[in-house]
């Protein structure tokens, strides 16, 4: 059955943000996707903004009310806290180094929390937040929002059947060249934080971009644990450095296939190489973010087939999360909205201690960030001892 925007659990749940703000590149994507379902999430509180009167004056904007809109996030947790209907969960879109001090403070808040990505600077960092979650029994969910592209699940879908054989070739690309000068860094501020080490933590466009992409590669493909990795990073344009704005990552994994990372933000002229390519023994599958509603899936001997989004020969979990329609273009929004109703059903089953539905659900959740930070640290290991094999620990 087709999403339709029908309720998935009783009431919407009471929702805010702390940054994503009128600056902000990636706060309305938050809010388009979790207000998509306008039975998942209701916003009522936000501290949207380092400048507090700038973030009071959005939030007004929105439609909240003006004592609801806080002038930092340690106010808005303790007032909410008095409140009968107070919040019950918390997006995080503020810069990487503020994740994990808001993120555990919100727990602290007794908050279900949905993070930026990467989520933190180190795993230690990591699971120190994950055990805080279990004891606390709450969700944290990382905004992957790519992976919300269904036609990935359809891939899971065929690589867990055979259709492809054994995998024997991961083949991951996520560039751009909207930072081949550094023009961007002078011109934005949300750019200008991306290259600073104290803010985004110990990498760039692996940390930005990449992490997107491994998570999406661990969704279609659960199974592949990487045994090693090396990594070549480089900072072409010199005030960069140390952080990377180009990166190729080379991966073995424990089963025999072997990967490549292509992750740059200096791919000049290219306005969206976001690629994943699955070989195995019998078959390939292909998906690019372009076309994001397409896999194309080709059989050795066999003529190229294109598999569309909505069509009833895809699998079923594929399917259930259909939107539009056959022939009617869905994409980052989309996807965006497909995480965060996923995220209101886990917060509403840890809720109501419905274990059963939290194992089934396939989402990005804590693990999927502390994952995603774990390859971070191996790579920017691996480059630092001078681009060197490391065992993926």
């Amino acid at each position: 059955m087709m999403l339709n925007g029908e309720k998935k659990m009783q009431r919407p749940l009471r929702w805010a943000m702390v940054g994503g703000g009128r600056l902000s590149q990636v706060g309305y994507k938050h809010r388009t996707g979790a207000l998509r379902d306008n039975t998942a999430f209701q916003l009522i509180a936000g501290a949207f903004d380092i400048d507090s009167e700038r973030g009071k004056d959005f939030g007004i904007n929105l439609g909240l009310d003006e004592e609801r809109c806080y002038a930092n996030y340690q106010t808005m947790f303790a007032e909410e806290a008095k409140r009968g209907d107070g919040i019950e969960v918390v997006s995080i879109a503020t810069p990487n180094g503020t994740h994990f001090e808001i993120c555990k403070a919100a727990l602290n808040a007794d908050l279900h929390v949905i993070c930026e990505k990467p989520l933190f600077f180190t795993s230690e960092e990591g699971r120190e937040i994950k055990a805080l979650a279990e004891k606390k029994e709450k969700i944290v969910g990382v905004t992957y929002g790519f992976s919300g592209n269904h036609m990935l699940l359809q891939m899971r879908a065929m690589v867990e059947k055979g259709d492809l054989g054994d995998i024997r070739v991961v083949d991951l690309q996520y560039t751009h060249g909207f930072c081949a000068i550094d023009e961007g860094e002078k011109a934005s501020d949300s750019q200008k934080w991306r290259v600073d080490p104290a803010i985004a933590g110990p990498s760039f466009v692996l940390g930005d971009l990449s992490t997107h992409t491994y998570y999406m590669s661990q969704l279609i493909m659960p199974h592949m644990k990487i045994k090693e990795l090396l990594c070549d990073r480089q900072s072409f344009v010199g005030s960069r450095a140390p952080l990377e704005d180009n990166a190729h990552v080379l991966m073995h994994y424990e089963n025999g296939a072997v990967g490549t990372m292509w992750t740059s933000s200096i791919n000049s002229g290219c306005m969206d190489g976001h690629r994943i390519r699955i070989v195995g023994s019998k078959a390939s599958i292909e998906w690019w973010d372009s076309n994001p509603d397409e896999i194309t899936y080709e059989v050795q001997g066999k003529p190229i087939q294109t598999l569309v989004r909505g069509m009833p020969y895809l699998d079923e979990q594929c399917n259930a999360d259909e939107r539009l329609g056959v022939l009617h273009l869905e994409g980052l929004s989309d996807a965006w909205a497909n995480i965060y109703l996923k995220f209101a059903i886990a917060i509403d089953a840890k809720n109501r201690g419905n274990e059963e539905t939290l194992q089934n659900l396939i989402y990005p959740d804590i693990d999927a960030g502390l994952e995603g930070i774990r390859w971070i640290e191996n790579c920017v290991r691996s480059a630092e001892n001078g681009s060197v094999w490391v065992d993926f620990v």
